[in-house]
This record gives structure tokens, C-alpha cells and sequence, in this order.
């Protein structure tokens, strides 16, 4: 599995969306601005995401973009599945190695570990909310069972001493 861009901005440009929830809709073109992102992608990522339910959007003005129900209902999957238009690119599916190996009704042993990991990954997505994104980092890292690393005391880089021969 890949992240793409796609994947990602959509993460980045949802949790904006989450952050300011509440405040009225934003434009794509803000949101690429204060994202460093390339507002091409954005206002694609959002069209997706709006036909997918995601996002809604205001015509006008004032209008924009702002996210359609609560950050708690909406998993790290409906985000990737709307701006990637799936979680996991079934490689015997989208590119077989043989149309008659790869088929369906052939037997194979490598396919059942493809989908497995296909469903792990999409529980594991489907679990984080874009409410739980909205912490920061040591705090994801907990929730999501990853050990948590104290920062530096000292952000001076020590270096090692030269040795001379």
C-alpha cells in the first residue's frame, strides 16, 4: 500500500475543514493557501469529497466549503476512500500479472493474504475519526497503541569528537 497525494491532502485539507468547524465555509483557494497545498488539487480533492458526502458546499460570496456532520463521524477511510477513490489498490485486480492467472475463478494462494490486508488496513483507517487527528501528535500515538517519545531536552546536536591519526 501507497499513500498518494491524493490520500494525504485529503487528510490535511478534511482536518482544516475540522479545525475551523463551526466558523462558516472556507474556499478551496484558502485552504491551498494556509496548506502550502496546490490549489488544483485541492478544489479536486474537494469536489470528491463533496460527492462523497464529506464536505458540503455554499455557492456565493461568502460560500465554500465546510465539513457535512461531526469530525467524530468521519473515519480516516471515508476521507482516503472519497480523495483516492479506494484505501487499497488491489494489485491482481487493477494490474494482473496474467488476465488467466490473476482471473477470479483461478485458484490462488497469494490473493487471500491481497485481501486480508486489504480488510486490516481498512479497519485500522475506519477506527480514527478526523476528531481524533485533532490532537497532537503523542496523543495519536497513544490512541493509536504507537509508543509515545519524550522530546529532547537539549535540541543542541552534540557532535562526536575527531579522531586524529
Amino acid at each position: 500500500m501507497r499513500i498518494t497525494t491524493w490520500a494525504e491532502y485529503g487528510l490535511i485539507c478534511a482536518l482544516h475543514l475540522a479545525r475551523r468547524a463551526g466558523t462558516g465555509p472556507v474556499t478551496g483557494r484558502d485552504i491551498a493557501a494556509r496548506e502550502r497545498l496546490p490549489g488544483d488539487y485541492v478544489e479536486q480533492i474537494l469536489l470528491r469529497m463533496r460527492r462523497a458526502g464529506i464536505v458540503s458546499s455554499t455557492r456565493g460570496a461568502r460560500g465554500g466549503y465546510a465539513l457535512s456532520r461531526e469530525a467524530t463521524a468521519i473515519s480516516v477511510r471515508d476521507v482516503i476512500q472519497a480523495s483516492e477513490l479506494a484505501t487499497f489498490d488491489l494489485h491482481c485486480v487493477s494490474h494482473p500479472v496474467d488476465a488467466v492467472r490473476c482471473a477470479e475463478a483461478e485458484n490462488c494462494s497469494i490473493r487471500p493474504v491481497w485481501l486480508l490486508l486489504q480488510q486490516r488496513i481498512d479497519e485500522v483507517l475506519e477506527g480514527v475519526k478526523l476528531s481524533d487527528l485533532l490532537q497532537d501528535e503523542a496523543a495519536v500515538r497513544s490512541y493509536v497503541g504507537l509508543p509515545v517519545y519524550a522530546p529532547p531536552v537539549d535540541d543542541r546536536i552534540h557532535a562526536l569528537p575527531i579522531l586524529q591519526s
